[in-house]
Formats: structure tokens, C-alpha cells, sequence
């Protein structure tokens, strides 16, 4: 796993990739999953189950090490946390937000879109 942010070219299309099946959290709130090349976090956060990228943006700590609190991912390095909603971090920090990516619950398991060469909100 690498702390260097996912990006795309503009333009890129996007690309629907299979996570796994419906429990593949099980009874856990966060799991390591691979969505095509690049390494994700899935969190469940309530009812509602999110991915992110797995390497923190301030130091590439291990997200999937990290807590689901309150709406909140939480570093296991650092203080930090991200709003499960937006990625913003929280207040005190000054580096850029956690990339999110809304979880698809279909038939055939969960999904996720990202753009062809890397995942893009």
C-alpha cells in the first residue's frame, strides 16, 4: 500500500467495479477491500456502508487499522478523523480531505464507480 493519492486524467470514464458480495463486512465496521488496482477501505457507518481510500492523505497511515465512530473515520496514527460524509478533516488539520466513494448495493453483491485509470468522488 502506497500514501500516494489516486488521481485521473479529466475526462477519464468511469468504471463499475465489484467490491464482493453483500457480507463481506460481516460484523465488522471496516475491511480492506481491492477495487482493480487501488487498495480501499469498506466502513459501515450505521446502515449505510462507504469506501475510501485505505492510505490516510496526511502520512499514508493504514486506514483499515483506524475506528468508525460517530459518522467519523479515525486515524490510527493520529488524532485526525474524517467526516464519513464529505471527507473533510477535522478541525485543527491542514491537509486535503479523505476520497470517498459511494457503496452500491446490487443483486449480485456491493459496487463501487471510479474513473477508468483511478478512483475519483
Amino acid at each position: 500500500m502506497s500514501g500516494k493519492p489516486i488521481s485521473a486524467p479529466e475526462g477519464a470514464r468511469p468504471v463499475r467495479i465489484r467490491l464482493g458480495p453483500h457480507g463481506l463486512l460481516g460484523d465488522r465496521a471496516l475491511a480492506p477491500v481491492r477495487a482493480g488496482p487501488h487498495q480501499l477501505v469498506l466502513v459501515r457507518d450505521g446502515g449505510r456502508i462507504v469506501a475510501a481510500e485505505r492510505a490516510c492523505p496526511h502520512e499514508g497511515a493504514d486506514l483499515a487499522l483506524g475506528r468508525c465512530a460517530a459518522g467519523r473515520l479515525h486515524c490510527p496514527r493520529h488524532l485526525a478523523s474524517f467526516d464519513l460524509r464529505s471527507g473533510a478533516v477535522s478541525p485543527g488539520w491542514s491537509f486535503r480531505a479523505l476520497r470517498l466513494f459511494p457503496v452500491e448495493t446490487a443483486a449480485d453483491g456491493l459496487w463501487i464507480t471510479v474513473a477508468a485509470d483511478g478512483p475519483e468522488p
